[in-house]
């Protein structure tokens, strides 16, 4: 497996906004099934680190890998940016992201949520989507919620429906930035269990999180970053059970007694 080309393949990222150094050299690899959780205090990375995976971000060095494809760059520096808008276009639409805040439409129900972007990016037939997009909601637990609008429902059942939305794209991988930070301890719980369910399927995910349990529970692989650097990496039972740093072991310890 680990000769496999990597689904996702970060190598040396650079990430600064002016003068401020966001990412100093990071490099992350996912391989197809490789649930890889990113964890560290605010302001480590983590989430930029994401945005930039996803070119949401530009970066000012390092390579970014799709399926063995590198991203294509015009210019150096602060003056790069992505060179083909079709390659772009093609990695954000295999590399679905879901957000912290949700971000559904308010003026659509669920299910049009869901369909919106495989109908209008990916040009597929709204009945075939349709068949989908229920499926995938019914998956994540609110299949009853489909006509509803998202004002109509939790804070947990929002996150699910993105979820949803994101998993009707029919994505390579999966991209979590933080999505159970914005609910209560009760809500979290149910989408804990929506991503534990895709880490059982072998979806290959990305996860950032601050939910060291999770983190856990469902990684196969976790990176702790600080200011912008990996601190410590490996397997969640080595780097949760016998963490080397002393960083590594304070942030533990503050998560712990949070």
């Amino acid at each position: 497996m680990p000769n496999a080309t990597p689904v996702i393949q970060i190598r040396n990222l650079h990430k600064a906004y002016g003068s401020l150094e966001v990412l100093k050299g990071v490099n992350v690899t996912a391989h197809r099934g490789d649930v890889v959780s990113l964890i560290g205090s605010s302001g480590s990375g983590k989430s930029t680190l994401l945005r930039c995976c996803n070119l949401l971000e530009d970066s000012q060095q390092g390579d970014i890998l799709f399926q063995g494809e590198p991203v294509a760059w015009n210019g150096k520096g602060h003056a790069r940016s992505p060179a083909d808008p079709r390659q772009v276009l093609r990695i954000r639409t295999n590399l679905s992201m879901v957000f912290q805040q949700f971000n559904l439409w308010a003026h659509m129900t669920i299910l049009q949520n869901v369909m919106e972007a495989p109908v209008s990016v990916l040009k597929r037939a709204p009945a075939e989507v349709e068949n989908a997009a229920r499926a995938y909601l019914d998956k994540v637990g609110i299949g009853d919620k489909a006509d509803a609008f998202p004002a109509q429902l939790s804070g947990g059942q929002q996150q699910r429906a993105a979820i949803a939305r994101a998993l009707c794209m029919e994505p390579q991988a999966l991209l979590f930035d933080e999505p159970t930070s914005a609910l209560d301890p009760e809500l979290e719980q149910e989408v804990v269990k929506v991503i534990k369910d895709l880490a059982a399927e072998g979806r290959t995910m990305l996860i950032v999180t601050h939910d060291m349990k999770m983190a856990h529970d469902v990684s196969d692989h976790v990176v702790f970053l600080h200011q912008g650097l990996i601190e410590e990496q490996g397997p969640p039972e080595t780097l949760f059970g016998a963490p080397k740093s002393e960083r590594l072991q304070g942030f533990l310890k503050s998560t712990t007694h949070a």
